[in-house]
C-alpha cells in the first residue's frame, strides 16, 4: 500500500509542504481527541463540564470544547506562529503572515459527546489562497482518522495506523441514494427544514442524521453514505470534511436557502451523481 506522505515528494524536507502540515495536524487531532477522550470518561462519572449554552438552549458549548481547542491552537501556534488560525469556540480569527489559515472545530458533535454518543470528532483544516489544503478529522470512538492533502487523495487511517484509500460511492440515481443531514439550532429554522426533508425522503433511498457534519462528510468519502446536505454550517463544520469528500472523487458546492426568513448557507456533498441529482432537486423546491 503506497504511503500517501511518500507518494510523488522528494526527500528534501520543506516547513510548510502539504505533508507536514498534515502530519501535524493528525498529531495534533489525536492529542485533542485523547483529551476529549478523558473528558468524556469524567463526565459519564459525574463530573460538570460547565455547560452552556451559544446561540440557542439547544447549541451547547462545554468545558471539553474550550479547553480541546485551547490545546490545538496553541499546538498549532507554538508549530506554525506565522499562520492564521480561525476556531469555534473564539480562538481568533488571528490574521497570519504565511498565506496559510487554520480552520478548527475542537469538538463538533457536542450534543452527543453530552449525551454519551459515539458520534462526535476533532476537525483540522488547513487552507490557502487556492481553498482547502489539508483537512484532518479524528474519531476518537473508532479509531478513525480521516485525512486529505489537495491532490494527494483521500485516506482513512485506523489503529492499526495503515492508511486505506477512500472512493466516494457510485449510484445510478436519486432514488438509490442514501443521503446524510442535519438541522439548525433556531426552532423556526428546524421548522422549516423538517418540511424539506420530509419531501426528500420521498424520493431517497433514506436520510441519516449522525450529528456531526464533520463525520458525515468523511462519511460521505467513504462511501458510507451516497451525499451530504445540510444548512446553517460554518466553515469549521465543513472545511476539512470538503477536502476529503473531493480528494475521493467527489463534488462538493455551496448553496444558500431561506428559513425562517432568512437565508442559510449549505453544502451539498456527495459522488458526481449523487450530488448533481441531489442539487438539481434542491434547485427545484419552492
Amino acid at each position: 500500500m503506497a504511503d500517501p506522505d511518500r507518494t510523488g515528494l522528494t526527500d528534501e524536507l520543506v516547513d510548510d509542504r502539504p505533508n507536514d502540515l498534515r502530519r501535524l495536524a493528525i498529531t495534533v487531532a489525536i492529542e485533542a481527541g485523547a483529551m476529549l477522550t478523558n473528558a468524556a470518561a469524567r463526565l459519564a462519572g459525574g463530573d460538570d463540564l460547565d455547560v452552556r449554552s451559544k446561540s440557542s438552549a439547544t447549541d451547547p458549548v462545554s468545558e471539553a470544547d474550550r479547553s480541546a481547542e485551547q490545546l490545538i491552537a496553541t499546538r498549532l501556534s507554538t508549530a506554525r506562529p506565522d499562520d492564521g488560525l480561525v476556531g469555534e469556540e473564539g480562538q481568533g480569527p488571528r490574521t497570519g503572515t504565511s498565506g496559510l489559515t487554520w480552520i478548527v472545530d475542537p469538538l463538533d458533535g457536542t450534543v452527543n459527546f453530552l449525551y454519551g454518543a459515539p458520534t462526535w470528532s476533532v476537525s483540522i483544516a488547513c487552507t490557502d489562497a487556492s481553498g482547502g489544503l489539508v483537512g484532518v478529522v479524528h474519531d476518537p470512538n473508532r479509531g478513525e482518522t480521516f485525512h486529505a492533502v489537495r491532490g494527494g487523495g483521500a485516506w482513512i487511517r485506523g489503529e492499526d495506523s495503515e492508511d486505506l484509500a477512500l472512493h466516494c460511492s457510485e449510484v445510478a440515481g436519486l432514488d438509490a441514494t442514501l443521503v446524510s443531514t442535519g438541522f439548525a439550532y433556531e426552532p423556526e429554522v428546524r421548522a422549516e427544514q423538517a418540511t424539506d426533508v420530509a419531501r426528500l425522503l420521498a424520493e431517497v433511498r433514506d436520510i441519516r442524521r449522525g450529528g456531526s457534519a464533520a463525520l458525515d462528510l468523511c462519511w460521505t468519502a467513504a462511501g458510507r453514505v451516497d451525499a451530504f446536505l445540510e444548512f446553517a454550517l460554518s466553515p469549521w463544520d465543513w472545511a476539512a470534511g470538503a477536502l476529503l469528500v473531493e480528494e475521493a472523487g467527489g463534488r462538493v458546492s455551496h448553496t444558500r436557502r431561506r428559513y425562517a426568513g432568512q437565508e442559510h448557507p449549505g453544502v451539498i456533498a456527495g459522488g458526481p451523481v449523487a450530488h448533481d441529482h441531489l442539487a438539481h432537486w434542491l434547485e427545484a423546491r419552492p
